[in-house]
């Protein structure tokens, strides 16, 4: 992940034609005082203002027209999720040779495309067009002269890990030659299909940024919970002993952090979800009642579900389908070969600090509305709720929600408690956990992929001064 930056951009101050220096002499002639001082104080301040105003103007044009450095620099982290592709576009700074960044609107923007880059595994070349209108998107936001030096990375999560190795190559081979002609600073290597464990890290990473603990007390520290469509992953500070590929080292700001952090592939909602629909199917002869689907909802199966020898009906029960979840989540726990298992055969240390809950997650518990506190005990009586009710009556209560996304509400709410009370620990009354798509004071989104472009941007700028130093040796 590390890469040389090119040079810090030199800071300079443009003033307007008229005017000679930054710091223009007046000639006072027996004014009144105050009314003096009131109009030193109005000059400089319009010449500030007119100063950063052509400033940031000619940031905004073609570089190429003006023999001059921007003080911003440009980023761009492509996620090709399961469900989705999407750009991020981030434009930060330095101070003092240390990135500073704003996830604010003026600094950060992101488009995602459906579906995602592993639906193309049966026609790798159609990945080129999705990546290209992201290319597009990104290069409307970043000026025309920093293309070049703004770099472009493409790193593809549990959708694409699905996939065999040799297929994942082929679609990544195609979004390499679309980046490559981008006009933005590539390398091959920079589009790949990143491990489980980090994008646990980038997304632990984000959290604690945006909740200032990052940098700090690694006791202070918020772990995540992230439940995406083919994955779910944890992450968080542990004062155990952690066996070897369960742990990662990083350091930030001086502060070295040892952090649990695993992926569960095959556990994300939407996989989770269709492995257990085709186990249904394959439990048996006739019709098996699926308690994970509101009553009357009429399934669409696809022709290659044929060979599946039962029919499926919809009879929403939210604790036949929590049992159902559990069992599945806990599934292989009787073999583990640790100390303790919270899911499957896989180790997992006790629980250790405040927790946040993100992407399914939190979409679960937005949709029923929950309040922050106790939510997961509130989020067992909505999923009754709604499991319990005809599916002719939830489209009538939800009527912005589209059909395909929401009849997976059941199952979404039974998931949720499996996995985090059932399976992990957490208690239904559990403060230290909380649901959220954004944390801190401005809200910065919880999103993976932000804390990748903060990893990859302290590090390349440490590693620039570093390089700075040795050369002035």
């Amino acid at each position: 992940m590390n890469s040389e930056m090119e040079d810090d951009p030199l800071m300079v101050q443009i003033l307007p034609d008229h005017q000679t220096s930054p710091s223009p002499t007046y000639t006072l002639t027996k004014p009144k005082p105050t009314k003096s001082i009131f109009l030193v104080t109005l000059a400089a301040f319009v010449s500030v203002a007119m100063t950063l105003g052509l400033f940031f103007v000619f940031c905004s044009i073609p570089f190429s027209v003006l023999n001059w450095t921007c003080p911003f620099r440009y980023s761009v982290v492509i996620d090709a999720g399961s469900s989705g592709t999407r750009a991020h576009v981030f434009r930060y700074r330095t101070e003092s040779g240390k990135p500073v960044y704003d996830f604010g609107p003026e600094n950060y923007a992101s488009l995602k495309l459906s579906p995602g880059l592993s639906s193309y595994a049966d026609k790798p070349d159609g990945a080129s067009v999705s990546v290209a209108k992201l290319v597009e998107f990104a290069k409307g936001r970043v000026p025309s002269g920093m293309l070049k030096k703004s770099d472009v990375r493409l790193m593809a999560t549990a959708g694409m890990r699905l996939l065999d190795v040799s297929v994942q190559e082929k679609i990544l081979q195609v979004t390499r030659g679309v980046l490559r002609s981008s006009g933005f600073n590539f390398r091959d290597e920079w589009a790949s299909v990143i491990s489980g464990s980090d994008e646990g890290v980038y997304a632990w990473v984000v959290a604690n940024y945006a909740r200032g603990s990052l940098g700090g007390d690694p006791l202070q520290t918020t772990g995540t919970v992230e439940l995406g469509g083919a994955s779910a992953q944890v992450t968080f500070v542990s004062s155990e002993t952690l066996p070897p590929g369960f742990s990662r080292k990083i350091t930030y700001g001086g502060v070295a952090y040892n952090l649990y952090t695993h992926s569960f592939l095959h556990y994300g909602q939407d996989e989770a979800e269709e492995d257990l629909l085709e186990s249904l199917r394959k439990s048996g002869e006739g019709i098996v009642a699926d308690p994970c689907t509101p009553k009357g909802y009429s399934y669409n199966f696809d022709k290659n579900s044929s060979r599946l020898s039962a029919s499926v009906q919809a009879a929403g029960d939210f604790s036949k389908c929590r049992s159902l979840t559990t069992a599945m989540l806990q599934k292989g726990t009787e073999s583990c070969a640790y100390n303790h298992c919270s899911i499957g055969s896989t180790f997992t240390p006790h629980l250790q600090g405040r927790f946040l809950a993100t992407e399914n997650f939190y979409y679960t518990a937005k949709l029923f509305k929950l309040e922050e506190k106790g939510w997961l005990s509130k989020l067992v009586s909505a999923g009754k709720s709604f499991c319990g009710e005809e599916w002719s009556k939830l489209k009538e209560k939800y009527p912005t929600t589209k059909e395909k996304y929401l009849h997976g509400y059941c199952f979404s709410s039974a998931y949720t408690i499996s996995m985090l009370h059932d399976s992990l620990g957490f208690a239904l009354d559990d403060e230290r956990i909380e649901y959220a798509d954004k944390a801190g004071e401005k809200g910065i989104p919880l999103n993976w992929a932000l804390g990748a472009f903060i990893l990859n941007t302290a590090t390349a700028t440490s590693d620039h001064i570093a390089k700075s130093r040795k050369m002035l040796v």
